[in-house]
């Protein structure tokens, strides 16, 4: 299989989509960034406080141009081969600081969404984990290019889910995320560096980026 010419590790920017420091989402995040840093990954934490910006107003936009948080998430996507985002779950749904994000980035052109990985994973003390808000935060990203990884995580009961040095609490979800974060950082490793694989994305058999009823949603 012809190799591509991606040099060195692979580049991940993980993101803890709080704006709580103490969040179990900005615990998730640490703890996923670890293993892939581990796993030989050259891995960007951060969280939603890194990239202030105010709601997104088209007025504003055409007034003062796109605000520095958004062009900073911008930079920061680009820079990645791979994103992982640890998001809670407000109301059944993807937190409105989140989407909002989404809504800034996706203004910049060319938009960086388009063609990167995604994992999603969330942590909740509710006993779905915050997994509704996940289904939610797929359909922006997706409509936007990004290949999100079909396995989500999600931590259910997260306020009693870490030990004191961070990790799982219950081995079973800990050797779980472990093997998802691999499959994830191996489809991307394919991705980066074989040129067969260029351009296609197998949720669907047969689908393309390239075809038309992606090709809308992309651009």
């Amino acid at each position: 299989m012809p190799a591509d010419a991606h040099p060195g590790p692979l580049r991940v920017l993980v993101l803890g989509a709080s704006l709580r420091a103490a969040s179990a989402n900005a615990r998730l995040a640490a703890l996923v960034a670890r293993m892939m840093t581990e796993a030989g990954a050259t891995v960007d934490l951060a969280g939603m406080r890194d990239f202030g910006m105010p709601l997104y107003d088209g007025d504003l936009e055409v007034a003062e141009g796109l605000p520095a948080g958004a062009l900073a998430l911008r930079d920061r996507i680009e820079r990645s081969d791979a994103f992982v985002i640890a998001s809670p779950e407000y109301n059944a749904s993807v937190p409105g600081v989140v989407k909002n994000a989404i809504d800034w980035v996706s203004r910049i052109r060319p938009q960086p969404f388009k063609t990167k990985h995604a994992l999603l994973l969330s942590a909740s003390p509710s006993l779905v984990g915050g997994n509704r808000g996940l289904w939610a935060l797929r359909v922006p990203l997706e409509h936007l290019g990004t290949r999100v990884y079909p396995d989500m995580f999600s931590l259910a009961a997260a306020h009693q889910g870490f030990t004191e040095d961070g990790q799982l609490a219950d081995s079973g979800l800990q050797q779980r995320l472990a093997e998802t974060v691999t499959a994830f950082l191996s489809l991307v490793e394919a991705d980066a560096r074989y040129v067969c694989l260029q351009r296609r994305w197998y949720e669907f058999l047969g689908d393309r980026t390239g075809a038309p009823v992606t090709q809308r949603a992309e651009d």
